[in-house]
């Protein structure tokens, strides 16, 4: 809830009181310029960064392995773009943390240590099974008699269908 009240109430009046500083010492039109430039160059690196993310994600899996760490930037890069979006100078500082990956991926870190250390499960991992990488865990390497890999006759619900249009 306190969250929620900084997000909406105090980061806003933060904004507008550094706004109205900064324009009080290099002027009003200087200052626009300056939120402009901060959003013209936000989304330059939010469209490299995010075209970068999405091309490693779409490596791993075409490898077969689950693009956890690639994902997890993923919601960084948004969010970072949004915080552009918003005029103030609060506001593109963590968006430009969001979006630069030398800041970007210790910050992740951080996050999913501290998700951890709350209680919060943060591991992804996969099996491979067969020589191929398996998203669900389930183990076993062969075909079982329901031809299914890695899945016992009880998780089997064998039936028919009909379509009918």
């Amino acid at each position: 809830m306190r969250f929620l009240f900084m997000m909406f109430i105090v980061v806003p009046i933060v904004e507008m009181y550094l706004l109205f500083q900064v324009s009080g010492v290099i002027g009003a039109l200087p200052t626009i310029g300056l939120v402009l430039l901060t959003a013209v160059i936000g989304s330059w690196l939010l469209r490299k960064e995010g075209l970068s993310t999405l091309f490693r994600a779409n490596q791993k899996m075409q490898t077969g392995q689950i693009p956890a760490k690639e994902m997890a930037e993923g919601i960084a890069i948004a969010v970072g773009g949004a915080l552009l979006l918003t005029p103030g100078f609060v506001t593109d500082t963590i968006g430009f943390c969001c979006l630069i990956p030398g800041i970007r991926r210790p910050l992740i870190s951080l996050i999913a240590k501290r998700l951890v250390a709350a209680g919060g499960k943060v591991h992804v991992s996969s099996m491979h099974v067969g020589g191929e990488a398996n998203p669900f865990g389930t183990p076993g390497g062969d075909r079982n008699r329901a031809g299914h890999r890695g899945v016992d006759d009880k998780d089997v619900i064998e039936g028919e269908y009909k379509r009918e249009d």
